[in-house]
């Protein structure tokens, strides 16, 4: 396998790229060197392996309807089994366009207009749109924050159930805090949507992201194998493989009167896998595309130390320790100053263009995520405007 670059600095703008094209319209930063750092999408090429087979697809000139898709089930049997020592069937998995659909799919195939849907806030921002969007009841159980990790609070939590809830929407690992659930939190997470009689949504697009060092990933599907009657595990290679733009991705559902449930609605609403992300994600889940992954890993948390070390030096602000995915988490509160001039300075001064934290819901106000998956020079020049926005501080 040739050598994989993560350091080349590519320039994204006017490829019809959100990360960057759009930081003036969402975050008005107008200034050519800004550093794109919020929206979780990689400045990396993906894989070889990856885009030989979408050129090999191209060159055949003809793109009609995909039908036969067993080598892209078999891939993700692989690769589970190998990564992550979760053993399915192909009859297990149907595809949906990306996880923010899976998850929108889950809620209208599990739950009712006006039902309540359980997040773990602060948590990914596209959840409550989603539920909100479709005429549910966002339900927030504020995770604890000990000692500069999130926990779990169960004991806090009962009294902000409402009876509506129907469904529990757990992010594992979570975005945007970086933190690996262990196989004891996963088990008590079942029990207690087996208790409430909720059905479980486990979002597990980082699942391949953990850091070196870090505890291991587990499924839930592994971890409470006995849950399978209420459980939707949604995977995807987007996140893992920079290949977001195929939009597409997985429910893993292996009880067969839910896994019905959730196919209807992907009936009636005709969604069904396009041409292009079949042979790219069956190309990612194989030993080259691990071997990538693996290098990625490494590279994200050289990236991290990066960011952490620089961060510490700013006074009043800490970056929780990640242990997966590639997003930094940053608590700015122990500077005393309003969300609108923490973002004026990351935005005006620093020109960063990072997710405010408030988004992400109770627990967020005064955070903001970065995507550290860049060249480790754009890290660097990071670190350096951050410090200088806030050296009046020090």
């Amino acid at each position: 396998m040739a050598d994989i670059d993560f350091d080349t600095l590519i320039d994204r703008r006017g490829t019809m790229c959100s990360k960057w094209d759009d930081v003036q319209a969402l975050f008005g930063i107008d200034d050519p060197d800004a550093l794109a750092m919020w929206v979780a999408d990689m400045d990396f090429k993906a894989p070889d392996a990856v885009r030989r087979a979408l050129e090999e697809t191209v060159a055949h000139g003809i793109y009609g309807y995909p039908g036969q898709n067993l080598p892209y089930l078999d891939a993700i049997r692989w690769w589970m089994a190998e990564r992550h020592g979760w053993q399915i069937q192909r009859d297990d998995i149907l595809s949906a366009h990306g996880l923010v659909n899976g998850t929108a799919l889950a809620i209208d195939a599990c739950t009712r207009p006006g039902d309540g849907v359980i997040l773990m806030t602060p948590v990914y921002h596209a959840f409550a749109r989603v539920i909100r969007a479709a005429g549910r009841e966002v339900v927030e159980l504020p995770l604890a924050l000990t000692d500069g990790q999130y926990e779990m609070d169960w004991d806090a939590w009962a009294s902000r159930l409402t009876g509506r809830e129907r469904m529990l929407i757990l992010c594992s690992p979570h975005n945007p805090g970086g933190r690996v659930w262990t196989v004891e939190e996963l088990r008590r997470v079942a029990a207690f949507c087996r208790e409430r009689d909720l059905v479980l949504v486990s979002d597990e697009i980082h699942h391949d992201l953990v850091l070196p060092g870090a505890p291991a990933h587990t499924p839930t599907a592994v971890a409470a194998p006995d849950f399978a009657d209420r459980l939707v595990t949604l995977t995807a290679a987007t996140k893992t493989f920079n290949i977001a733009g195929a939009h597409i991705g997985n429910a893993i559902i292996t009880d067969p009167a839910l896994r019905d449930r959730y196919k209807g609605r992907l009936m009636a609403l005709g969604i069904s896998p396009g041409l292009f992300g079949l042979p790219m994600v069956t190309a990612a889940y194989s030993p080259e595309g691990a071997e990538w992954v693996d290098a990625l890993r490494t590279y994200v948390g050289k990236n991290a130390r990066i960011f952490d070390d620089g961060l510490a030096r700013i006074p009043g602000a800490k970056s929780m320790k990640l242990q997966s995915t590639y997003l930094a988490w940053v608590d700015f509160s122990g500077m005393g100053l309003s969300a609108e001039d923490l973002h004026r300075r990351i935005e005006g001064q620093a020109r960063i263009a990072a997710n405010h934290g408030e988004s992400f819901g109770l627990g967020g106000e005064c955070w903001m995520r970065f995507n550290l998956a860049t060249p480790s020079a754009r890290v660097h020049e990071a670190v350096a405007r951050l410090r200088d926005a806030f050296k009046d501080l020090q």
